[in-house]
């Protein structure tokens, strides 16, 4: 799926093969620190924050017009380079909706609890689509607005179970300083129900 794509902030795919029964690939080295990295020192000036996300639904929604689902869009998968610009890796997940490649088994719950939507965290894999990694980059807006994910359990059981159930925390309860627009879109794209967040990562083409 990742070499299919080329685009100034996805880490770029060169080459795809298997060496003496070791298979491998190559790509683009990133010179920087993961967004994880950068975030343990505590949540980003909004306005940074939003420059970032606009990047990375930008790219997001490019995949999407190439059939291609991220499904584990995190922090730790957002590295930051030289020039400050965000590119998203690791699409070790990834799947095309266009057709099912069967490569998870229905009812299967993959990727990481604190980021993903609750349809995902139930294993309901029809109903996954762009609305998904939609929830993602609103996951990850949370954390960069907050500087904590909008839920945290004891153990990934616990924190699946939040995502289903629980309602995230108003951010400003947590960062007074973050502007109303910004908690407007960060919350609608973390709904609990996939037809009442944007339908398209394309959304950010306004910010």
């Amino acid at each position: 799926a990742a070499a299919n794509l080329q685009h100034p902030n996805i880490v770029a795919i060169h080459e795809v093969g298997e060496h003496e029964g070791q298979h491998y690939f190559s790509m683009d080295y990133v010179a920087g620190k993961s967004l994880a990295a950068i975030l343990r020192d505590g949540a980003l000036p909004s306005a940074k924050a939003a420059a970032y996300l606009k990047s990375m639904a930008q790219a997001i929604d490019y995949a999407h017009q190439r059939g291609t689902l991220h499904r584990d869009l995190k922090p730790s998968n957002v590295l930051i380079d030289e020039h400050d610009r965000p590119r998203i890796t690791d699409f070790g997940l990834a799947t095309r909706f266009e057709h099912d490649d069967g490569l998870t088994q229905t009812g299967a719950v993959m990727g990481t609890p604190a980021y993903m939507p609750p349809e995902q965290a139930t294993g309901r894999r029809e109903q996954l689509g762009p609305h998904s990694d939609v929830y993602s980059l609103g996951a990850i807006l949370y954390e960069m607005l907050t500087g904590r994910p909008p839920f945290r359990g004891e153990t990934a059981d616990e924190t699946m179970r939040k995502v289903v159930e629980d309602f995230p925390e108003a951010p400003r309860q947590i960062n007074p300083h973050v502007p109303t627009d910004l908690v407007t879109i960060c919350l609608k794209c973390l709904e609990k129900r996939p037809e009442r967040r944007y339908s398209s990562a394309n959304c950010w083409s306004e910010i």
